[in-house]
């Protein structure tokens, strides 16, 4: 955020990877409230063109980035037919355009999965403010995602709900990925997904539908997916580690069905400071936003008195195996987190599709790991080279081992 020479706050450039998704649409609903503090200068989508269309008229970027050439030519034309004369590009080439535009100062890193990569450190190694809602990036190459933050002077600010509420937790000088001595461990919060009363027997038959149904967040299918195995929290787990320069030993996942405290940090001197808020995604997107001031988000007030009361338990690693192979994953360092993730990205979308069940979801991923030729070399090279593979390795098992279910 810029300050005009007469002291008023001036208009930030944002950029917005994956703007038709959850967080892009929480994102421009909280720009709206705000039309003078912020000017959408790039939106990028999937394959969603009449979402990115109307979200074209609305906001009217210098610049809108489609999947591949085919939706890209009919956004184009759609906006030709309107009169405006937006920039339509496509592809990674679009997205990297799009991430470190001249006129953005801030970049909205919303793409889901290892997809989002590429362009968001481009932002970062471009210097710009990355305000990160795609865990990916860390979790699969912290280190030169820090390293390169470091360098270029890039600020990281995280949107999911967990690390935001760390962050503001944190001193106000805080700066991501460096170690805070004051800090004795991370108590990360988790709802516990829609399973948390099942009983492990009845996980045999689940369906996309019911993994889909999330009791308090509303989320895209595949962060709906990990966050019913429990593998969005231990990605979380990963991505605590790298933001907040502690190792997964001392980051405990905490059960916490009503989702009104989004994590804790607890500090040596026995004081223990959370941050409380209803499950809106427009809290934590609104404090990065407006960092380090204040802007209203448009979420319901927090009635403590309606809550009434806060319940939390120890996760069971037996029932959610996929937290304890993150877990493990994140002590085993090098590509392990890397492949982890592939693996995971594979079976959810394997499950989504009807080809595997639920609980084939955790076996997939732990065959991958297993079979993995794990590296300590940590290069971009290597990282996106063992994604690959590891990718490659779940399809042959999904395709070898396991039979499609109804």
């Amino acid at each position: 955020m810029t300050i005009s020479a007469n002291n008023s706050i001036a208009t930030t450039g944002l950029t917005i990877l994956g703007s038709t998704g959850s967080i892009g649409v929480n994102t421009l609903d909280v720009v709206s409230r705000h039309p003078q503090r912020f000017r959408i200068i790039a939106l990028t989508a999937h394959t969603q063109v009449d979402r990115l269309f109307d979200q074209c008229k609305e906001f009217k970027p210098m610049m809108a980035v489609m999947k591949d050439e085919e939706a890209a030519d009919q956004l184009k034309k759609r906006l030709q037919s309107e009169g405006m004369q937006i920039e339509v590009k496509f592809g990674l080439d679009g997205l990297m355009a799009a991430s470190t535009h001249k006129g953005t100062q801030a970049v909205m890193a919303a793409i889901v999965g290892a997809a989002g990569l590429l362009p968001t450190l481009e932002a970062v190694k471009n210097g710009k403010r990355v305000l990160l809602a795609n865990k990916e990036p860390l979790v699969m190459s912290g280190a030169i995602f820090l390293e390169e933050a470091k360098k270029s002077g890039a600020q990281l600010l995280p949107i999911d709900s967990e690390h935001n509420a760390i962050y503001q937790c944190l001193p106000d000088n805080y700066i991501a990925g460096q170690a805070y001595e004051g800090l004795e461990q991370i108590l990360l919060t988790c709802s516990g997904g829609p399973f948390l009363n099942a009983k492990p027997g009845t996980l045999v038959d689940v369906t996309p539908e019911q993994a889909c149904a999330h009791p308090k967040w509303s989320m895209g299918r595949k962060i709906s997916v990990d966050s019913a195995t429990l593998m969005n929290k231990g990605l979380e787990v990963i991505e605590a580690s790298w933001l907040f320069g502690v190792p997964p030993s001392r980051i405990q996942v905490v059960i916490h069905p009503q989702s009104v405290i989004h994590s804790m940090v607890k500090y040596i001197d026995g004081s223990v400071l959370a941050q409380m808020g209803n499950p809106d995604m427009r809290i934590p997107i609104a404090h990065a936003l407006a960092w380090p001031g204040r802007i209203g988000s448009g979420a319901k007030p927090l009635d403590l008195f309606e809550i009434a009361r806060l319940d939390f338990q120890k996760p069971d690693m037996k029932k959610f195996p996929c937290l304890q192979l993150a877990y493990n994953a994140a002590e085993q360092g090098g590509t392990a987190p890397a492949v982890l993730n592939a693996a995971n990205e594979i079976a959810v979308e394997a499950f989504l599709e009807r080809r595997v069940g639920f609980l084939d979801i955790p076996r997939i991923i732990k065959h991958t790991l297993q079979t993995a030729n794990i590296s300590k070399d940590i290069t971009l090279s290597s990282i996106l080279k063992e994604d690959s593979a590891a990718r490659a390795r779940a399809h042959d098992y999904i395709n070898s081992n396991i039979k499609g279910v109804a």
